[in-house]
């Protein structure tokens, strides 16, 4: 049987969405050559060199250590906050029936679709009319409230998904509410909560405009970067770092993506 050529509109929408992907992750491939580049100041092309100097380099600095340990400890604890939250509202919100929910629907989803300044300033505005202090504590609420967003939209999904049929026959059956939550509910929920988390990480991990606003005299990974973008001798060093950030920051969603995507196919 002849193997029927692809329409010319089909080889367009081809090219097209490989040109948008190269748009995309060109800019990463250079930050991952200049990780090697062995010219601290300048930026040239094609490399001099190769060198793993820089590796060495920010490997010794204590002040990107400390970055980074305070941006996982912000991230492990905002994620936590928001599968517990995102969680308990998702659960309400299907499961409920009450005079404005659709209303709490939209203003737990409202900080995702903010943009990120806008999201910044209100909450630098209401922890300073409440005299809170600017803390590692109010990063993690500033990042909890973009986090939680993201593990309700997976969970209510779940919800949806699996109907109300076997909480119903769980009940039938004569279990409790804890052993139907252990038996029929977590491992129902349990890719969903996985999937949600690991994004709600990423997430955190490299937000920089509402730490901005919330961290006080604190830096994370991403805001020590942005603060040694005026400084040119420190690019390699830079771009080793935003390697690191990178690596970090594409596992969780690289999981997130294979376990939603092997769930479905099980399905």
């Amino acid at each position: 049987m002849p193997i029927r050529p692809f329409p010319i509109g089909q080889w367009l929408w081809i090219l097209f969405s490989l040109g948008v992907l190269l748009f995309l992750h060109l800019p990463l491939l250079v930050i991952v050559l200049y990780a090697f580049s062995p010219d601290e100041a300048t930026l040239r092309f094609p490399l001099p060199g190769l060198t793993w100097h820089w590796f060495a380099v920010a490997w010794g600095r204590a002040d990107i250590w400390r970055a980074l340990f305070l941006s996982l400890r912000v991230a492990l604890l905002a994620t936590g906050v928001a599968v517990v939250l995102g969680s308990l509202a998702a659960a309400a919100v299907y499961r409920s029936r009450f005079f404005g929910r659709e209303t709490i629907s939209f203003l737990v989803l409202l900080p995702i679709a903010l943009p990120g300044i806008v999201s910044g300033i209100a909450l630098r505005s209401a922890i300073h009319l409440l005299h809170i202090p600017f803390s590692f504590w109010t990063i993690v609420i500033g990042h909890a409230t973009f986090c939680l967003v993201v593990v309700y939209n997976n969970v209510l999904a779940r919800f949806r998904r699996m109907g109300r049929s076997q909480l119903e026959a769980s009940a039938d059956l004569g279990a409790n509410p804890l052993q139907t939550f252990r038996y029929i509910l977590l491992p129902e929920l349990a890719s969903a909560l996985l999937a949600g988390s690991l994004l709600a990480f990423a997430l955190s991990f490299d937000e920089i405009i509402v730490t901005t606003f919330t961290a006080g005299q604190q830096q994370t990974l991403p805001i020590w970067v942005f603060s040694q973008l005026t400084k040119p001798r420190q690019r390699p060093v830079i771009s080793v770092v935003a390697l690191g950030v990178i690596g970090l920051t594409v596992l969780p969603i690289w999981l997130t993506h294979h376990w939603t995507q092997e769930k479905t196919t099980t399905r």
